[in-house]
């Protein structure tokens, strides 16, 4: 009866950690579930495409490799994927975006997403792809972005994004896909971002990836302009001489007013003498 006994709880041992493991697969890592509400609650949805975002689902978005929930992807009860890209969403990136530690591809891509690029999305070490490309995002790119080391893709064309690109986007050694055309940035491409492979004469990243930005110069681009170089040069002559004039206009009026006023005195004087000789005359 002892070995029966002992083989009996043997196997109700197993079926209890078989058990306690689906249901850990089933409920949600907790930084998940906080990234998932907090995004949801950053976005808004006119279209209802988010209708099954909910807290009951946040609590358990994932079986296994299966998801619950619109535009997530899992992977051993993780989100490892959020494509929400076309779906007429508006509103902000919440930085909680960072507390799914196990994304490895954001896309929210053709949307009216607007506000910037939170600097947090550094924290998600595994990611890979990240496209914010067709929004209305603004500030700048944030450099932070340079710690995701496995970065292969970077897509944020067709936002309102303004200041340099950081130099330490090229440090992306895995990086081989780069847009940023059709923003506001400005300054010089990195010089890192577009150099030559060797024994090419072409570019890492070529013009188009940066196109549509006014204030971007250097290669791949064309140089900064030398008509605005000539431009600012010809306005320092013209401030010269026009200080200079102003100098030379202010020194001749500063002397008429010096004659003006030392002939008043002379004449002052002469009448001051007249009226001492009339006085002494009487």
């Amino acid at each position: 009866m002892a070995p029966k006994l002992v083989v009996l709880l043997v196997v109700v041992v197993v079926v209890a950690m078989a058990f306690a493991v689906v249901v850990a697969v089933a409920a949600a890592e907790p930084d998940d579930e906080r990234c998932l509400s907090e995004v949801h609650a950053s976005l808004a949805d006119p279209g209802g495409s988010l209708r099954n975002w909910s807290r009951a689902t946040f609590a358990s978005p994932c079986n296994g490799f299966t998801s619950y929930l619109q535009g997530a992807t899992c992977n051993n009860g993780r989100v490892y994927k959020l494509s929400l890209a076309g779906l007429s969403l508006s509103g902000s990136l919440s930085p909680f975006l960072s507390n799914c530690s196990n994304l490895q591809t954001l896309d929210l891509s053709s949307n009216s997403l607007s506000g910037p690029i939170p600097g947090e999305l550094s924290l998600l070490l595994n990611l890979a792809v990240l496209n914010l490309s067709s929004n209305l995002l603004s500030g700048p790119i944030p450099p932070e972005l340079s710690l995701c080391a496995y970065l292969n893709v970077i897509d944020l064309h067709s936002n309102l994004l303004s200041g340099p690109i950081p130099d330490q986007l090229a440090l992306l050694v895995r990086l081989s896909a780069f847009d940023v055309s059709s923003n506001r940035l400005s300054g010089p491409v990195p010089v890192l971002l577009a150099n030559r492979s060797l024994g090419s004469p072409l570019p890492r990243f070529n013009a188009s990836s940066f196109a549509g930005n006014r204030g971007l110069y250097g290669f791949p681009l064309p140089p900064a302009p030398r008509a605005a170089r000539a431009l600012s040069v010809w306005a320092i002559v013209a401030i010269g001489l026009a200080s200079g004039m102003l100098s030379l206009v202010l020194s001749f009026t500063a002397v008429c007013l010096w004659l003006r006023l030392a002939d008043r005195r002379a004449l002052i004087r002469v009448l001051i003498a007249l009226y001492i000789s009339i006085s002494l005359s009487l």
